[in-house]
């Protein structure tokens, strides 16, 4: 619910872990700890997307507040229904809907049906594919992602229905309503 992220850590900073996150669309409430206090380093650390900044040392008993208040600054999302053709998608409960059925998707899965409704008609290469669902730089292998088509091509379509979702071999996936 709540990311505490220590700015000083020993492979990447902290704040560059930040960006990733916000890069990635990723608006989960983040505290920074750090034993950096000036006023740059706060200013620094706000700019680059924490909804908090502490620095230590610290009382636990600030920390457990700070904690509490930012849960409580956690706004109620209203996110629409994702919609292509007859296949829908939720993204506050990522669900699939199709043909009168639902199938719940992993969240792999749902990042990278919701990247091909988004882009529907046009090819999605397989490098952004991997992106969009397991984050940039991520060491993900073609193969891997071939599996996850795989099972969302198993979740989209039923038999009688029409296929949606198509290889464009050595490329990537496209979705259409037509080959």
């Amino acid at each position: 619910d709540i990311v505490l992220l220590d700015i000083m850590l020993p492979r990447i900073s902290g704040l560059d872990v930040l960006r990733r996150m916000r890069a990635a669309r990723i608006r989960t409430q983040t505290i920074l700890l750090t034993a950096r206090d000036s006023m740059k380093d706060i200013v620094d650390g706000l700019d680059a997307g924490a909804d908090d900044y502490i620095t230590k040392p610290f009382a636990l008993d600030v920390l457990l507040a700070r904690v509490r208040a930012a849960a409580r600054r956690v706004p109620e999302k209203s996110m629409p229904v994702i919609q292509y053709m007859d296949l829908s998608l939720n993204p506050k409960t990522l669900e699939m809907q199709r043909g009168g059925r639902v199938e719940t998707l992993t969240r792999t899965e749902y990042a990278l049906l919701e990247t091909l409704v988004q882009r529907a008609e046009h090819v999605v290469q397989r490098n952004v594919l991997i992106d969009e669902g397991w984050g940039q730089n991520s060491d993900v292998s073609f193969d891997s992602l071939y599996v996850f088509i795989r099972s969302l091509r198993k979740k989209i379509t039923h038999a009688g229905e029409k296929q949606l979702l198509h290889t464009i071999r050595g490329v990537g996936y496209c979705l259409k309503g037509k080959p």
